[in-house]
């Protein structure tokens, strides 16, 4: 009778290391999912960061240009309230754009 109970308790011991052998695999599985979409991540972040500062860059140039113009530009723009800058959202995958409106 004892050797039957440990021979059950044996049985039961032998399905629930199976069943952790297989959680073990899915989560190895899933683990290595998680690590894939966690690089792909970090250069797509990576990516929007040097986009980020090359459009940040670019900004700031065309600013010194436009500054520097109106330094030696023999033409007046007419003064800036009647100017307006539109910046597009940052949601968009495209880069900022820029336009002038005059009234």
């Amino acid at each position: 009778e004892k050797k039957l109970k440990l021979e059950e308790k044996i049985t039961m011991l032998q399905q629930q290391n199976e069943e952790l052998r297989a959680r073990i695999e899915q989560n190895t599985v899933i683990t290595r999912q998680l690590s894939e979409e966690n690089a792909n991540l970090q250069e797509y972040v990576e990516k929007e960061v040097e986009e980020k500062k090359k459009l940040s860059r670019t900004n700031e140039e065309l600013l010194w240009k436009l500054q520097e113009g109106d330094a030696v530009s023999p033409v007046k723009l007419p003064p800036a309230s009647s100017t307006s800058f539109y910046r597009c959202s940052s949601e968009n995958s495209s880069p900022a754009k820029v336009r002038t409106l005059r009234r």
